[in-house]
């Protein structure tokens, strides 16, 4: 089955809000010994896509 892609658009402060909220339940997750790797790979794509504006 292919995945669908969805593109969202979102200013400096929603991308930073976004990013900061994940890396919040990051660290929650981190605290309560769960894998990240889901989570993280999320968080780089965010990451990248907001450098690359």
């Amino acid at each position: 089955m292919k995945e669908k892609m969805v593109k969202m658009k979102f200013t400096d402060f929603e991308c930073n809000l976004l990013i900061n909220g994940i890396n919040e339940w990051r660290n929650q997750l981190l605290e309560a010994d769960y894998p990240t790797e889901d989570v993280d790979a999320l968080l780089l794509k965010i990451i990248d896509k907001a450098e690359g504006k």
